[in-house]
């Protein structure tokens, strides 16, 4: 075989042609009238010998900004965290990486364990009673969260707090138009939901409230008072929460949420061009029949043995769709499994010192910030995100600092016109005092 990366020799060519009864791949094309065909060559570059592909690739690797070379303060639900090294051993076993459905219990135990945990751990970071297998995302689960709450109330209308990420806002709205949904953003008043917006807007027609703790600035929204005011009016309490913060935060379940979701991207999953990532779902036990997704549930065997099977699902969502509470009927297995074993590897001190250590060095980047002159524009209390205002682009002062080695924040004009020229910037466990100070001096005299 001259080209070894070539799936098939011409051997093996003329045996299938003359398998299916052709003398010629144009044959195969045939029906394909002659005038509109492609003649001639491609426009490409000439083939290159292996050893030089390499080395093209290579070059072309070379030139990402990557998190290895860079001091990261770029967040906005990304996040650049403390991976244990051993979830790339446990996720790189073939029986994990090559596993699909565990429909058939006998041979899929081990998969069928590691969601039983995984859901485990969720429900006690959360503080609710029941949680699925995994979602896709974060925004996939807070979108079903609102079309579950729209199916169990009998409503059309969904509320939801522009301080919420603005692309779980864009998946919800993709999915509402599918179900027929009217979707009402409600205002922001310094950094957090504006209550007063939120009590005008609630009624008895409305389905749910969408709200994100610590939210898309990384202030933290008062729960108590937002239950009170959608529940006075029956409707059902979402919150979006960073699993993260959670360590240190009082759970949303404590503050009766009735369904909590978010993205476990911050537990053992790479900051890695947008994805893959893992969703998690979380609801009181009265909602776990209408829970999207998989649910993993333990029981005994008939020699009374523990063991793990799927259990609970709407059949629906495989074969009667027209029926079905949610489209998907899969999960995130692998990524489920690389955030429940960091999170068995970090355990609950663990992660309690992680969430201690990004609220603590965030608040110390905020505080040499506002030293060095910049406006911090929102006052609440936050978790590891801020905002400042800055004098010019934030994609002029983030030019600047890449070619300083390090990525700065999120350009928060991009998606808030009102606050353009303000940078959203994220500080976790892994910045050193040398990059937070590093940090504020490139940033200079860029404050307003």
């Amino acid at each position: 075989m001259k080209y070894r990366y070539l799936p098939v020799t011409e051997k093996d060519k003329n045996e299938m042609l003359q398998t299916i009864g052709v003398e010629s791949i144009d044959d195969l094309f045939a029906d394909i009238p002659d005038e509109v065909r492609f003649k001639g060559l491609m426009n490409l570059q000439p083939p290159l010998a292996e050893p030089e592909l390499m080395k093209e690739f290579t070059r072309l690797a070379n030139m990402n900004k990557d998190l290895t070379k860079h001091a990261s303060f770029l967040g906005a639900g990304v996040y650049d965290h403390y991976i244990p090294v051993i979830v790339d051993h446990v996720i790189s076993r073939s029986e994990f990486y090559t596993a699909y459905t565990p429909y058939q219990p006998e041979i899929s135990q081990g998969e069928l364990q590691a969601i039983f945990e995984f859901q485990t751990m969720i429900c006690e970071l959360t503080g609710m009673e029941v949680a699925n297998s995994s979602m896709y995302d974060g925004g996939t689960a807070l979108a079903e969260a609102a079309t579950l709450s729209a199916g169990q109330t009998n409503r059309k209308k969904v509320l939801i707090s522009k301080a919420v990420h603005p692309e779980y806002r864009m998946v919800l709205n993709t999915y509402a138009r599918g179900q027929h949904l009217e979707v009402v953003e409600v205002e922001i008043e310094n950094g957090q939901t504006d209550l007063e917006d939120l009590k005008g807007k609630m009624s008895d027609d409305v389905a749910c409230f969408v709200v994100q703790y610590p939210n898309f600035f990384g202030q933290i929204e008062s729960l108590k008072e937002i239950e009170e005011i959608v529940h006075g009016h029956k409707g059902m309490f979402v919150v979006s929460s960073n699993p993260l913060a959670l360590g240190l935060l009082t759970p949303p379940g404590q503050f009766g949420a009735d369904i909590v979701i978010g993205d476990v991207q911050p537990f053992g999953i790479p900051a890695q061009l947008g994805g893959p990532h893992c969703g998690y779902f979380a609801v009181t036990k009265k909602l776990m029949r209408k829970v999207p997704g998989r649910l993993v549930g333990q029981t005994v065997d008939e020699e009374g043995k523990r063991g793990f099977v799927l259990t609970l699902q709407a059949r629906e969502q495989h074969i009667r769709r027209e029926k079905a509470t949610s489209n998907i009927c899969s999960n995130q297995a692998l990524n489920a499994l690389a955030a429940a074993v960091a999170m068995t590897a970090l355990g609950k001190k663990g992660i309690k010192e992680m969430a201690k250590q990004n609220l603590t060095k965030a608040n110390y980047a905020k505080r040499k910030l506002e030293e060095a002159g910049y406006t911090v524009p929102f006052t609440g209390p936050f978790f590891n995100e801020f905002v400042v205002k800055c004098n010019k682009s934030i994609a002029e002062i983030n030019d600047q600092l890449l070619s300083e080695g390090i990525i700065g924040g999120f350009d928060l004009g991009r998606t808030y016109k009102e606050l353009k020229n303000h940078m959203l910037i994220a500080v976790t466990e892994l910045r050193t005092k040398v990059e937070i100070d590093s940090f504020v001096k490139e940033m200079g005299g860029y404050h307003a």
